[in-house]
């Protein structure tokens, strides 16, 4: 191996869900941007980061869960592959450990490294809602880790006050590209009247809440049928739970079509006149396509109970969060059933005045988020290329 390639970064990516799975893929673009292609990368990640090249040593379906009954049965097998990971990254040598989000999982990963004495920097993006709920949380991410990568700009001084090197990098969102779908063309590839309105719908990313979700969303769509007459439906999905997405929608009216992929999620949005999506971080890439959404969400009734004991904020919508009031219409557990959600969605697509409202507040959301301004996924790239560096330093 000559010099030139042994300088390479070596970086270990590790995530347990979707949304962490399209971080991932962006930066490992961007680290590959910054290297000109001289970096090599292993981890845990999905659809995203396989096509940039990463073969996932686990398939992101086995642990992309979320609720604590949810998460108690898969507990043993999540378990296992922590200690799997473990095992990979002590044999392995990388030069930097980077965890995204997912903090059930990744965090143990982080913590058994350091009971095991490996002192290569572990870098944690996507910062723990602390300001939400459980702020205790800064000081565990800070025990563990030697850096925090943060998406949004008030987030920082929750870790610094308790020790943690962090660093602000930006919402990956305002790079994804979910502004610049082609819904001309996504029409007509799938057969979509110019009279018809399009609705898409987004039943979420995980096992547990597809399933929660998607009956409910079904039934709201066939009260919506009776309120507005003919539309299509247009379900964007993932990997790890598309063929449970298929099969539930084909009772659903709208004719659905299921698409698979980033540009084809993009197209459905730019097609689409609404959209009912399950609470997350799609909610950014909505706001950023600019089109107006209803989000929905049911707990398993001891996941909402152990919730409501310690959450510190009342709303969940991550634009109502940025912009510090109630723009979206959040409908979760008791005021997440079919007369409310297809009431919201009718109003989304009829009232103008609504639809203005929420275009501007969208506008503003991404302001805020730092779009327009440098590439969030350059900005992490340089922050843990820079660790790598000064690493490499003190070894010498």
């Amino acid at each position: 191996m000559s010099a030139g390639e042994s300088a390479a970064p070596f970086v270990f990516i590790v995530t347990g869900e979707p949304s962490g799975d399209a971080i991932g893929g962006a930066l490992i673009a961007a680290l590959k941007e910054r290297t000109a292609g001289r970096v090599r990368v292993a981890g845990i990640g999905g659809e995203r980061m396989a096509e940039q090249g990463l073969q996932s040593l686990v398939p992101l379906a086995e642990l992309a869960v979320a609720g604590v009954v949810e998460v108690l049965p898969r507990a043993p097998l999540i378990l296992r592959r922590v200690r799997e990971t473990v095992s990979a990254i002590r044999t392995l040598r990388p030069d930097a450990v980077v965890t995204i989000d997912s903090a059930a999982f990744t965090w143990r990963i982080a913590k058994r490294l350091r009971r095991a004495g490996e002192t290569m920097p572990l870098v944690h993006y996507v910062a723990p809602m602390v300001w939400a709920w459980r702020p205790h949380r800064a000081r565990v991410v800070a025990r563990y880790y030697d850096h925090l990568l943060t998406l949004f700009p008030f987030e920082p001084p929750y870790f610094e006050r308790v020790g943690l090197e962090t660093t602000y990098v930006g919402h990956p969102v305002v790079e994804s590209g979910a502004g610049q779908g082609d819904g001309a063309r996504f029409r007509r590839e799938h057969g979509i009247g110019g009279d018809a309105p399009a609705i898409a719908v987004l039943p979420g990313s995980r096992g547990g809440e597809v399933r929660r979700l998607m009956p409910v969303f079904g039934t709201a769509l066939r009260l919506l049928q009776q309120e507005i007459g003919v539309f299509r439906v247009v379900v964007p999905t993932v990997e790890n739970v598309a063929a449970a997405v298929a099969e539930g929608v084909r009772e659903w009216p709208g004719n659905p079509i299921v698409v698979r992929g980033a540009a084809a999620k993009y197209d459905a949005f730019a097609a689409s006149r609404a959209a009912l999506a399950a609470s997350g971080s799609v909610a950014l890439e909505l706001a950023l396509a600019r089109l107006p959404m209803a989000v929905a969400y049911r707990l398993n009734k001891l996941t909402e109970s152990v919730l409501d004991r310690v959450l510190r904020v009342r709303q969940v919508n991550l634009v109502n969060l940025i912009l510090d009031r109630k723009l979206v219409g959040e409908y979760l557990q008791e005021d997440c059933t079919p007369p409310r959600l297809a009431e919201a969605v009718a109003t989304l697509i009829r009232d103008e005045r609504v639809r203005a409202a929420h275009l501007s507040g969208y506008d503003e959301a991404m302001r805020l988020l730092g779009a327009g301004g440098p590439s969030p996924s350059l900005n992490a790239a340089d922050r843990i290329l820079a660790i790598i560096a000064a690493c490499r330093q003190r070894q010498e």
